[in-house]
């Protein structure tokens, strides 16, 4: 169970390092202009072995003539993950825990893991600023032929105009047998269902005018679209 301190501090915040982070990201929708961002939403999942922090986090950036909502999954951890340079969003320091290093969630396996327990039904969405409260508002629809379990990843990841898109595949397999597409870039609705979709996590945020939108956060199938 991941405990929430909400009282303590992180120094530099996270809107703050995503303010240097997102602009160069491909899926990111450039205004010319500094990001303006606020937090609008997400959830979490536990890391089964209490190590790694894992949040789904919503911000909306108000740089443009129209907001923007962008979903960024994030890992904490307490030292380095090995050969992943690249996923660094940045360093931060808690004010109970010390040094973290903050990662893009979708280049982390336990992130990608325990979201694949998700889609299969295996464990719960978490509140984002609640220790041990589950998140009901989340919803996880299994379609098609549904999501096997034992499935591991990240394999290949590639970052599209409004979605990062990854291979899984069961453990042991040379071959990953599904995509696992993270939608960066959000959008209300719950997306067409296709013969090749096998699942879905769907969640809410809020608009910069508080209304509430609700859309895909992820979909597994056998193309990744």
């Amino acid at each position: 169970m991941a405990i929430i301190h909400k009282t303590t501090t992180m120094n530099p915040g996270k809107l703050e390092l995503l303010a240097a982070w997102l602009p160069a990201q491909p899926w990111y929708l450039s205004t010319g202009r500094a990001p303006v961002l606020a937090r609008a939403g997400g959830f979490r999942l536990d890391d089964p072995e209490g190590e790694v922090g894992i949040e789904f986090m919503i911000v909306t950036d108000a740089s443009g003539e129209r907001p923007v909502a962008y979903h960024v999954p994030l890992t904490y951890r307490g030292a380095p993950l090995e050969r992943s340079e690249d996923a660094l969003i940045g360093t931060s320091e808690h004010g109970v825990l010390g040094l973290r290093w903050i990662y893009d969630g979708t280049r982390d396996p336990v992130l990608v893991e325990q979201l694949l327990a998700l889609l299969a039904g295996r464990v719960t969405a978490q509140a984002q600023s609640e220790s041990d409260t589950p998140d009901p508002t989340v919803e996880v629809r299994a379609e098609g032929a549904g999501v096997p379990a034992g499935l591991i990843g990240p394999g290949v990841v590639t970052d599209t105009a409004d979605a990062t898109v990854l291979t899984v595949g069961p453990a042991g397999l040379e071959r990953p047998v599904l995509a696992l597409a993270v939608s960066r870039v959000l959008r209300p609705g719950s997306a067409p269902a296709g013969d090749d979709v096998r699942g879905r996590v769907l969640a809410r945020w809020s608009a910069p005018d508080a209304a509430e939108e609700r859309g895909v956060f992820a979909l597994l199938s056998e193309s990744g679209r």
